[in-house]
């Protein structure tokens, strides 16, 4: 399913989801799409829970296009019936060229689509939900992109280099290491995060290490929460907990105990 993803192995018998890599000079702005598809007639609803990444996502369904901006928080959804959705994954820093304006503006929000792409955001979402394959999905969305394609900003590949960087290097744990590695000064970094990506790099930090741990968790082996603690930069084994509880809701292992017994989870907050 893929990191952030919770209770994947429970997921993957709710729906089906499939990554697909941008086209040409897309691949500057975006990630990559993803499309959600799920049968759950004659079913409950379920509701996944998703911890977010610090990346804004164009989102069409059903109920419209929207805009997301980073999510502080967990993001849930509810699925029932039979539908689908389709999702722009832009790197980290690079829906600001499309924006143009900060994407702190953005955190915690979901505008919609119309804001940026204009009438064509609509129409794209009807022509998208009624696509018979994925390539036909996908299409619409880098029609809707060209249409409106900014000037690439090299900015905003930097921002994006450094955001991956922090998810790839796991010794970098503090925002004065990323000031030494990439030559700018703390507060430039605050800043430029602020700017293109709509968190600081010290949260880029935390929500990296605690995908890692959800991802552990997750995982069929056994862990060693205090040992992990140490291998992501914790303190000790109770900072692990404090952070992963107050944002997953629950310590890590009540959370792996209930995941290995396959009951439903249940979360607070939900879109």
């Amino acid at each position: 399913m893929g990191r952030g993803v919770l209770r994947p192995g429970l997921a993957a018998d709710r729906f089906g989801l499939a990554r697909i890599a941008p086209s040409g000079p897309l691949a500057f702005f975006v990630d990559y799409y993803w499309i959600v598809r799920w049968d759950l007639r004659g079913q409950p609803p379920y509701e996944q829970t998703i911890l977010p990444h610090p990346n804004v996502n164009l989102v069409f369904e059903a109920s419209g296009a929207g805009i997301y901006g980073v999510d502080r928080s967990l993001f849930a959804r509810r699925l029932s019936g039979q539908g689908k959705a389709l999702g722009v994954r832009f790197r980290a820093g690079c829906f600001r060229p499309f924006w143009g304006a900060p994407i702190s503006q953005l955190s915690d929000r979901v505008v919609p689509g119309v804001r940026v792409f204009g009438p064509l955001a609509e129409k794209t979402r009807v022509a998208i939900m009624s696509a018979d394959t994925d390539g036909e999905m996908v299409g619409g969305a880098e029609s809707l992109l060209f249409s409106c394609l900014p000037e690439p900003d090299p900015v905003a590949s930097q921002v994006a280099e450094l955001v991956a960087l922090i998810n790839s290097d796991p010794s970098l744990r503090r925002v004065d290491q990323l000031a030494v590695v990439s030559g700018l000064s703390v507060r430039s970094l605050q800043r430029l995060f602020g700017d293109y990506v709509g968190v600081n790099p010290k949260w880029v930090m935390r929500r990296a290490r605690l995908h890692e741990a959800a991802l552990r968790a997750d995982g069929g082996e056994p862990v060693d929460w205090a040992a992990l603690a140490i291998d992501l930069g914790y303190a000790d084994q109770a900072h692990l907990t404090r952070e992963f509880t107050a944002t997953i809701g629950m310590p890590p292992s009540r959370y792996r105990s209930l995941l290995l017994l396959a009951g439903p989870l249940r979360f607070a907050r939900c879109c």
